[in-house]
C-alpha cells in the first residue's frame, strides 16, 4: 500500500448533504497520527463551509473501509470531533455536523506589532546587547545555586496541596522581603503590608487601580521613566512633568504646575535616568505636601541598594510618618527580568484595599518562582549576590570610562548607566537606532523627556553587560555614530 492515500467521499445514496468536496488525505509518513489527520480534514471542511450544519457523515465503519484504516481509527476521530462540538451523534440515525456559528472571515493581522515598539526596539527574549540599560549582568548570577533551589521549589510546589494560594504572594517570600527591606533599605514593615506582583508594571497597575485616581493629575519626573507616563495615561491619570535638578524632584515646580495633584511618582534613591538622590530637604517637603493635600506618593525603588558609590540612600517610605508613600520594588535588576517578580509595600491603611484588588484582578503568580526566591533570600544568597554585583559593576564602570576616553564634563554616572552627554539638538534617538545594527543598544536620553523643548540629548550606556574584550572597538564605533571627535575632549 502506498504511504500516501487520498480519499474523496462522493455523495452517498443516504445523504442529503453535498459531500463531494470532503477530501481526506492520509500520509502514513507524516509526523501526525492518522486520527489527527482525519480530525483536521473534517474540521477544515466544516470551518470552510464545505460541510454544512446537519450534514450526515458516513458511519465510521464505512469511512474506515474507504480510507483503508482500522475502524477504531475513524471512531476515535469522530469521538474527538464530537468532543470539540463539531459533530453530534444521534444513535442509530448516524453522525451529523453540529450547528455552527456563521463562518467568520479571517481577520487581517498584517498591521499587528509587538507591544509599545517605541520602548522595545529589539525583540523580546533576545540576549542582552552591549550598553543595554535595565538588564542585569548575565555572567554574575549564581546559576548553579539558583538551579538547585528552583528545582527543589518546583517539586515542592507540584506536591503541595491543591488549593488557591494567597493572592498577595507566598507568606515566606513576603516575610523575607520585609526582613530585607528593614536591613537594606531602612524600611520597617510587616509582611502583611507586602504584596507580591508581576514585576514593576504589575505593581504599578495594581496600585493605580486600588487608588482609583481616574481624572486626577500626577507629578512625574522630567526626565523620567517613559513607561510610567504611559501607564498613568492608560489609567486615566494626567501626567504633569516636574523638573529634576541636582537635588531630585523639584517640589516647588510641581506646586507651580499642578498644585492639586493627587499623586507624585518619584525615584528617590537613584533618579531614573539621571541618577541623583532626592535630598533630605526635598523629601521632607514632598512628604509634607502629600500629608497636607491628602495626596499619594509612589516610590519606584527600581535599583534597590545597587548604589556603586557609598551606601544607598534610605527608601523614602522609611521616612514617611504620614502613611502616604507606596513603595514599589522589583527583582528584575537584581536577579532577572525573566522572573517577573516585584512587590508593593503599602501603608497599613491601604493594605486591605490593595489585597482585595490583588485577589480580584492581579493575584501573585508563579508559586514555584516565589518559593525559590524566598529560599534564595533566606539562605543569604541574595545579599551575597548583590555584593558581587556591586564589585563587578564598579570594575566595569571604570573599564567603560577608560575605553571612552571622555572628560568628566562629557559624562556622568546615572545609576547603572554612564550618561554620555551630547550637544543640544543632537538626534540621539537616531544614533541609538543606528547603533542596533552593530549590536550596541544605548538608550537615548531625549526620550525620557515629556517636553521636547526641555529635552537634553545624550546616550545612556548600561555598564552591566559590557564585554571584557572588544570594549574599545564598541566605544569607538559608538563615538563614530555620534559624531564625537577631538573637539569634544576625546
Amino acid at each position: 500500500m502506498n504511504d500516501d492515500f487520498q480519499c474523496t467521499i462522493k455523495k452517498p445514496r443516504w445523504s442529503h448533504a453535498p459531500m463531494d468536496d470532503l477530501r481526506i488525505e492520509l500520509n502514513r509518513q507524516a509526523g501526525t497520527s492518522l486520527v489527527e489527520q482525519i480530525v483536521e480534514a473534517i474540521g477544515k471542511s466544516i470551518s470552510e463551509g464545505r460541510l454544512y450544519s446537519g450534514a450526515r457523515l458516513p458511519s465510521w465503519r464505512d469511512l474506515s473501509a474507504q480510507l483503508g484504516v482500522a475502524r477504531g481509527t475513524v471512531k476515535s476521530a469522530y469521538e474527538r470531533l464530537i468532543d470539540e462540538q463539531l459533530l453530534v451523534a444521534r444513535g442509530a440515525a448516524g453522525t451529523f455536523v453540529a450547528d455552527q456559528l456563521p463562518i467568520a472571515h479571517r481577520a487581517d493581522t498584517s498591521d499587528l506589532r509587538g507591544p509599545l515598539p517605541e520602548f522595545y526596539q529589539h525583540p523580546f527574549g533576545d540576549p542582552a546587547m552591549v550598553f543595554q540599560v535595565g538588564i542585569p549582568a548575565q555572567d554574575v548570577f549564581p546559576y548553579k545555586v539558583w538551579s538547585r533551589i528552583a528545582s527543589r521549589a518546583a517539586r515542592e510546589a507540584a506536591m503541595a496541596s491543591v488549593s488557591y494560594p494567597d493572592p498577595r504572594g507566598e507568606p515566606a517570600l513576603r516575610a523575607e522581603i520585609a526582613a530585607y527591606l528593614s536591613v537594606a533599605r531602612g524600611l520597617v514593615c510587616s509582611p502583611a503590608q507586602v504584596i507580591v506582583t508581576s514585576g514593576y508594571a504589575g505593581a504599578l497597575g495594581l496600585i493605580l487601580h486600588a487608588l482609583d485616581l481616574k481624572g486626577a493629575t500626577a507629578w512625574t519626573e522630567e526626565p523620567g521613566y517613559p513607561m510610567t507616563r504611559t501607564a498613568l495615561s492608560m489609567a486615566g491619570i494626567e501626567p504633569v512633568p516636574v523638573s529634576v535638578d541636582e537635588q531630585g524632584l523639584d517640589v516647588d515646580d510641581g506646586l507651580a504646575r499642578a498644585p492639586n495633584a493627587a499623586l507624585a511618582m518619584v525615584t528617590a534613591s537613584q533618579q531614573a535616568p539621571l541618577g541623583v538622590t532626592l535630598s533630605l530637604a526635598r523629601r521632607h517637603q514632598l512628604l509634607e505636601w502629600a500629608a497636607r493635600r491628602g495626596s499619594w506618593i509612589i516610590e519606584d525603588d527600581y535599583l534597590s541598594e545597587l548604589q556603586l558609590i557609598g551606601r544607598a540612600a534610605p527608601a523614602l517610605a522609611s521616612q514617611d510618618s504620614y502613611g502616604r508613600v507606596v513603595h514599589i520594588g522589583t527583582f528584575s535588576k537584581t536577579v532577572s527580568p525573566g522572573l517577573r517578580l516585584g512587590f508593593i509595600v503599602v501603608p497599613p491603611a491601604l493594605a486591605n484595599r490593595v489585597g482585595d484588588v490583588a485577589a480580584a484582578l492581579a493575584p501573585a503568580a508563579s508559586i514555584a518562582s516565589q518559593r525559590a526566591l524566598g529560599e534564595f533570600m533566606r539562605k543569604g544568597h541574595y545579599l551575597r549576590h548583590l555584593r558581587r554585583m556591586k564589585r563587578t559593576y564598579t570594575a566595569r564602570r571604570s573599564s567603560l570610562q577608560r575605553a571612552l576616553k571622555t572628560s568628566a564634563a562629557d559624562e556622568a554616572m546615572a545609576g547603572l548607566a554612564l550618561l554620555l552627554r551630547l550637544p543640544d539638538g543632537t538626534d540621539d534617538a537616531r544614533i541609538a537606532l543606528n547603533a542596533l545594527e552593530f549590536g550596541l543598544a544605548p538608550a537615548p536620553l531625549s526620550t525620557w523627556y515629556t517636553d521636547a523643548a526641555r529635552a537634553r540629548s545624550g546616550l545612556l550606556l548600561g555598564i552591566t553587560n559590557i564585554p571584557d574584550e572588544g570594549l574599545d572597538a564598541c566605544c569607538n564605533r559608538l563615538k563614530q555614530l555620534a559624531g564625537i571627535g577631538q573637539e569634544h575632549g576625546i
